[in-house]
């Protein structure tokens, strides 16, 4: 998955987690597209969380994370958007079950919650970790209104 865009956003609580993340999947070899925000400075998180999951749910990106305090408003924001599953995740089983079981395609991440460790732990479970399909996906293809 190293040659597919990764989606990356943050609001002003989450800034700090997503240059760490960004830095770290630059490193893996991932191409980032950031959505911002670039500083630790009071921002909205509606205003980054609908640029990224439009471009997850348009296919531009593969998958996205974003990164807000309680990871809350991000995953409420996103997850508004067509094709768009976002998932708060707050420990790694949570990171890969988003993935295994729900096919979520935007890992939701509560900054003020998890380490800056964990916090790319779970984004390393969530980029390598395939959906499941099966059962899983009867109960995905009804998620959707």
């Amino acid at each position: 998955m190293a040659d597919s865009i990764i989606a990356l956003g943050a609001d002003h609580a989450g800034f700090h987690h997503k240059q760490i993340i960004k830095a770290h999947l630059e490193k893996l070899g991932f191409s980032v597209k950031d959505f911002g925000t670039d500083s630790p400075e009071s921002v909205d998180y509606p205003d980054f969380a609908h640029p990224l999951a439009e471009a997850v749910g348009s296919g531009e990106c593969k998958l996205g994370i974003l990164v807000c305090g309680s990871g809350n408003g991000v995953a409420m924001t996103a997850n508004k958007h067509p094709k768009v599953r976002a998932a708060i995740c707050w420990n790694e089983e949570l990171a890969a079950l988003s993935r295994q079981h729900n096919n979520a395609n935007v890992l939701c991440v509560p900054e003020r919650f998890v380490s800056q460790e964990l916090a790319v732990q779970m984004a390393d479970i969530f980029l390598h970790t395939d959906f499941e399909g099966g059962r899983h996906g009867r109960r995905v293809s009804k998620i959707s209104c």
